[in-house]
């Protein structure tokens, strides 16, 4: 929360809080117990958390500035950060170890192309948040969570929108000519901001309540100047903590961003740079079998450098599909990477399987191994292609029109449920190990790259059984979206997925803040 300050309220917060409250506030109530909170009911009182040492679990903040120095720095940034840690951390003190970080993390980066604070970060916030201060920060009448350490780019997306905070107090960054310099506004400041909002909130509820870090004397000291009672959580209080569990996050994490899969703390970070040379080579020489070499070789050779396909599919329809005599069959699958259209020909043993995509980029589009055609949004042009390509052989549609990482499909477009008799559902998954094959903000050309640089990219193919598709006259159009929800529905049981009716736009707009569409080039 931005709140702006003049020199004269700087001057009244400074005689209030070192002179005035001495006097006239009495001393907050200590206590070493925060989960006694769970029996008390909080409606009616404030509650001011301290994010890193109250809410999460983890102490160590390096796996966050990680996450922004790779995914909005680059390799070279996160590698830099990743050599200079241990020095960090054994020679500095927290303060001015914290503000290395943030120099390295944030110096050079666009205010206005920095994303990862709302479509990467938050995924990692939920996981490390302890299940039990999460059950007392919810019964808050109100809630206000400070952080000392995180600005408030990193913290404000996570809070507002996934933990449903009413006021996030963190710490701003100072922006020259549209960028970060890597420079934290002074704590002064910040803590006048939070100040001033305690204030408030102390004239419109009965009680506030802190909860903060038990061995740290400087946040001690700050919250015995807001609070009636103080709650101390120790370090040991943290080791029991339950993980919170994604079914009790009180907005789903549908769509996020990044390209890590896994949480950078210090030995996965150490992990995933002695990984990468090895990661290139091994992309590499995967793609170059899937591009050059037929089916029948580069199948074992594939599953021989660490790939892994497993499909399901009984003989009768197997042998249907692949029947000479049968025209072009109409695959509709759900969106976990561009690749999806090459593994449904993997598993079918086919190379001459067609696919429709919405964008693609034009290095994409040139190394696919499998004829791809540029649908143009238009229903009488795009309907037109997908039929003529039917009439060449079988064609692979994702009909969500994006990917999503997450249990979770998106609506599916229902053009696809009028261009066949026949519609073969398939459900797929694509687990992520070091890498995510997916982009909403970066470059997509690099998706199937970053699929096969994992140690073990894997996919699972399942063809359920046919959906007979809208061949008859549908004045109203309702038929077209049963058939589409259908298919859906199919999918999503066949994986326990939840179905949602979120679209490709909600999905950019989240994430990226555009519609989708990559331009050709």
């Amino acid at each position: 929360m931005a709140v702006k300050i003049s020199v004269f309220q700087s001057i009244v917060f400074l005689f209030y809080r070192f002179i005035l409250r001495r006097y006239r506030n009495p001393k907050p109530k200590y206590q070493k117990c925060p989960s006694s909170l769970l029996q008390s009911d909080l409606s009616q009182d404030t509650l001011i958390f301290n994010l890193e040492r109250a809410l999460l679990k983890s102490d160590s903040l390096f796996p966050y500035f990680m996450l922004v120095a790779f995914e909005a720095g680059g390799v070279v940034r996160s590698f830099l950060l990743f050599i200079i840690y241990p020095f960090i951390s054994l020679m500095l003190s927290h303060e001015l170890g914290v503000k290395v970080m943030v120099m390295i993390s944030f110096f050079g980066v666009k205010k206005d192309g920095f994303r990862a604070g709302g479509a990467v970060l938050p995924k990692h916030f939920l996981e490390d948040a302890g299940l039990e201060m999460f059950k007392v920060l919810r019964k808050g009448g109100k809630r206000i969570v400070v952080s000392y350490d995180l600005p408030q780019v990193m913290i404000e997306g996570f809070l507002r929108d996934y933990l449903e905070v009413e006021v996030v107090v963190g710490r701003e960054m100072k922006v020259i000519g549209g960028y970060y310099v890597g420079i934290m506004e002074d704590k002064t400041k910040h803590d006048l901001v939070f100040d001033e909002l305690v204030r408030k909130e102390r004239l419109n509820t009965g009680r506030v309540i802190g909860i903060t870090s038990y061995n740290t004397s400087l946040h001690r000291y700050l919250f015995s100047q807001f609070c009636q009672e103080i709650y101390f959580v120790k370090r040991s209080d943290k080791r029991s903590w339950q993980t919170l569990s994604k079914s009790q996050y009180p907005k789903p994490l549908i769509f996020h961003d990044g390209r890590l899969a896994i949480r950078p703390t210090l030995i996965n970070t150490l992990a995933l740079f002695m990984w990468g040379p090895f990661a290139v080579v091994a992309a590499a020489a995967r793609l170059f079998v899937s591009l050059c070499i037929p089916y029948s070789l580069s199948i074992p050779l594939l599953c021989y450098s660490g790939c892994r396909l497993t499909f399901e599919i009984d003989d009768v329809s197997y042998q249907k599909l692949n029947s000479t005599e049968r025209k072009g069959c109409l695959f509709a699958c759900n969106h976990r990477t561009l690749l999806d259209p090459l593994y449904v020909g993997f598993s079918l043993k086919k190379k001459n399987i067609k696919t429709v995509t919405y964008s693609l980029s034009r290095v994409s589009e040139i190394l696919a191994p499998i004829k791809t055609v540029r649908l143009t949004r238009d229903r009488v042009s795009d309907g037109q292609a997908m039929k003529k390509l039917l009439t060449e052989g079988d064609l692979v549609v994702c009909p969500e029109g994006t990917t999503c990482r997450e249990p979770y499909l998106l609506r599916f477009s229902p053009l696809f449920a009028e261009m066949s008799d026949v519609i073969v559902p398939v459900a797929v998954t694509s687990p992520a190990t070091f890498f995510y094959g997916t982009t909403a903000s970066g470059l997509k050309a690099f998706d199937p790259l970053f699929f096969l640089m994992d140690p073990y990219p894997s996919y699972t193919v399942q063809f359920l059984d046919p959906v007979p598709g809208v061949t008859c006259q549908d004045p109203d159009g309702k038929l077209k979206f049963e058939v589409a929800n259908r298919v859906q529905s199919a999918i999503g049981k066949a994986l326990d997925f939840e179905c949602t009716n979120l679209t490709r736009k909600d999905k950019y707009l989240i994430l990226a803040g555009n519609n989708g569409v990559v331009k050709k080039n």
